[in-house]
């Protein structure tokens, strides 16, 4: 029993001892081999590769695909202009040299972006503080952008320490103004929108006000000649009638006297609370006298 158990064992402990001497490295990664902390191989070929178990020999892994670099410095750095101006930038770069890397940088990635990042910050800096906003917006972006490449491709390759990584891309994503400066220009176009918003109003009004004085002289117009229109057919018409009245009331006399009675009577009882005192001699009753018998005119047939 003894026996099984120690055979079991062993065989346990040289699947471990085994399993600890190999060890897979990816396409997208580089194998870095230490032999008691000191670089014993860099397996660039993916696959399944030996070593010897720890503590004889360890590995690490590298990333070998293109990374990428963003700023994270929101401090203002001054054009030539002496303009503050905040900029977002990125770097495309990849590690080349794994045994240089780690000789000059670290033994990860990290450590390598943080140091870039102040290289490319500075090379901003240097750049940006020689070129006027206009030039930085426009009409250098694309040689400041080239210009910051080559040195930051300079600090990390030409010197005498080269860092074992290649800069393939530099890139401006924004350039802005301070805080400040944004909320000085945003109240100025403020003030330029409220001016041109006041001035077209200003003209409105004066257009609506001579428009509606035009409209009111028109109308006065038009209503002086309908009333002139008015009066002079009103006018015709009641010459009209006065000619068809003396036409008729000439042919009869004493007829047209009883019409014009009749107008007087209707005139003067219009309602029946209507009280009058009159003589009952007088010319005025002298048609009713004559329609009821008692002496007088009688009216005539019509």
């Amino acid at each position: 029993m003894n026996r099984v158990g120690f055979i079991v064992s062993s065989v346990f402990v040289l699947l471990a001892l085994l399993s600890s001497t190999l060890f897979v490295v990816d396409q997208r990664q580089f194998g870095v081999v230490y032999a008691l902390g000191q670089i014993r191989e860099v397996i660039t070929e993916p696959g399944l590769h030996f070593k010897l178990p720890p503590p004889f020999q360890n590995v690490s892994y590298l990333e070998k695909r293109l990374l990428t670099l963003e700023s994270t410095d929101t401090g203002a750095v001054l054009t030539a202009e002496k303009q503050p101006v905040v900029i977002d930038w990125y770097v495309r770069w990849r590690i080349i040299d794994p045994t240089q890397y780690i000789r000059s940088v670290g033994r990860d990635e990290a450590t390598g972006a943080n140091r870039l990042s102040g290289v490319v910050r500075n090379a901003f800096n240097q750049e940006i503080n020689r070129r006027t906003v206009k030039e930085l917006l426009s009409t250098q972006r694309e040689s400041l952008m080239a210009a910051v490449k080559a040195e930051v491709l300079e600090q990390v390759k030409v010197t005498t320490n080269p860092w074992g990584i290649d800069v393939l891309d530099v890139r401006i994503v924004r350039v802005d103004y301070t805080e400040a400066i944004t909320e000085s220009v945003y109240r100025r176009m403020e003030a330029e929108r409220k001016r041109v918003a006041n001035e077209l109003r200003s003209t409105g009004a004066a257009e609506s006000e001579k428009i509606r004085a035009d409209a009111d002289r028109q109308r006065e117009v038009i209503l002086a000649n309908a009333y002139r229109e008015a009066q002079k057919v009103k006018g015709e018409g009641d010459a009209e009638a006065a000619r068809v009245y003396a036409e008729s009331f000439g042919r009869d006399p004493q007829f047209a006297q009883f019409y014009r009675s009749l107008d007087a009577y209707k005139a003067s009882f219009n309602k029946r609370s209507d009280v009058m005192v009159l003589d009952p001699s007088s010319e005025f009753f002298k048609a009713m006298r004559g329609a009821s018998g008692s002496g007088g005119t009688t009216p005539p047939a019509r």
